[in-house]
């Protein structure tokens, strides 16, 4: 097998496991706390979002950290280290006494993160120009697929083997990919800049500043979009099947539909990508995902925004791998750790922020519009990439052909 399909095996499960690792907490987190002592719902409520959020905003910070650590050592000690970090954090939280020691694990747990900085990283600079789209384009079905699918296994596990051992099996299996990363996972890694460059440094060094800020945007409103949902699943889902006893069940499958799609489109758009040119894929992707926004707020049965949700996943699969191709198109390989790293950051920010503005949009206006508000979101953003990446792009494809 060559080494970059190992190594693409192995992120994969690593990348997958480190998502629902950080996202499984969701379902039961409240559960959970109440289970250490908190016992006003209001404080429940209160301490679940402050326990969830806290994970992403200080994964945004210290993501660009460990993306310049990786650049300055290696890619493969930053996957050993987050790999190792995350699965003793995760199963010491099946220990914690009370809510703050929760709380400071998460904490550390945001602090300790990057394995999906490094894995993309890796890919990106040991995949041959040939396979990189579709390297990439299958990545990205890792992470997103374990952050959607990662509450309905914390679910599943809570209640058939209880809520600690929850933290514990989730813990396991990061102790797994640490393990398969120690033994499969090959790096040829030359450090190509023995200077470690300060963030303006490298800002100055980045050929194509408005390109990649504007994948860095596109890369933030397509978490939003994927997790603005996240608050108000569950209560859309009571209120279409006011007769089902199976709410969590349906709740789980409309999570699952969008990360089972991005499965099985992510691999073939990325290669798609790599075919027509990936600022044509992210062009369409983000158009076709703000109309299937639309109809999910007029559905009149679970079933009918399963479907919807898993035709999002669809166009969604097409973003992510798309931006990633981009950003290694258009970073030097030296810089290839800090721009991941700060794309990341903006991916966690989105996680954060989409959560934050469906929760609140719920609260002072009403789920459907939700729905609305994420779907101008991203037709805005389809508006501005075509100005700022497609046409460009599109223009110097014209010039080259004309040479």
């Amino acid at each position: 097998m060559p080494m970059w399909k190992r190594n693409l095996i192995v992120c994969w499960f690593g990348m997958f496991v480190t998502g629902v690792g950080m996202s499984q907490i969701a379902p039961i987190l409240p559960l959970y706390i109440k289970q250490l002592g908190v016992d006003n719902s209001e404080s429940i409520a209160q301490f679940s979002g402050i326990a969830f959020g806290i994970t992403f905003i200080i994964s945004a910070i210290f993501s660009p950290i460990w993306g310049k650590a990786a650049d300055k050592f290696g890619r493969k000690p930053m996957l050993l280290r987050a790999s190792l970090g995350m699965a003793v954090v995760v199963g010491c939280m099946g220990f914690a006494h009370n809510v703050y020691v929760l709380i400071g694990l998460r904490l550390l747990q945001g602090a300790i993160t990057g394995y999906s900085t490094a894995c993309t990283t890796l890919i990106a600079t040991q995949t041959d120009q040939e396979h990189a789209g579709y390297a990439l384009g299958t990545l990205s079905t890792a992470n997103i697929a374990g952050s959607l699918l990662g509450p309905t296994i914390g679910g599943f596990i809570a209640e058939n083997f209880g809520l600690q051992n929850s933290f514990f099996i989730t813990g396991l299996l990061m102790m797994v990919a640490f393990i398969t990363t120690v033994l499969y996972v090959k790096e040829n890694f030359v450090r190509e800049n023995k200077k470690t460059l300060g963030i303006k440094e490298v800002w100055h060094t980045v050929p194509e500043k408005s390109l990649t800020i504007t994948l860095f945007v596109t890369f933030l409103v397509l978490t939003v979009a994927l997790y603005s949902v996240e608050p108000i699943i569950t209560v859309y889902i009571t209120k279409l099947s006011s007769h089902s006893g199976h709410v969590a069940l349906l709740a789980g499958l409309a999570f699952s539909a969008s990360g089972l799609a991005n499965i099985i489109a992510a691999p073939r758009l990325g290669k798609l990508s790599d075919k027509i040119g990936a600022h044509k894929v992210i062009f369409a992707a983000l158009i076709a995902a703000g109309i299937l926004f639309i109809p999910q707020a007029f559905v009149q049965n679970p079933w009918q925004l399963m479907g919807l949700r898993f035709l999002f996943g669809l166009t969604a699969a097409g973003l992510i791998p798309s931006v990633n191709i981009l950003i290694k198109k258009i970073t030097p390989n030296a810089l290839t750790g800090r721009v991941f790293g700060f794309n990341m950051s903006a991916g966690y920010l989105g996680v954060f922020g989409g959560a934050v503005l469906g929760g609140q949009v719920a609260a002072w206006f009403s789920i459907r519009d939700v729905f609305f508000i994420t779907s101008a979101l991203l037709l805005l953003n389809a508006l501005w990439v075509y100005f700022k990446v497609y046409k460009k792009l599109n223009n110097q494809e014209l010039a080259l052909g004309k040479q």
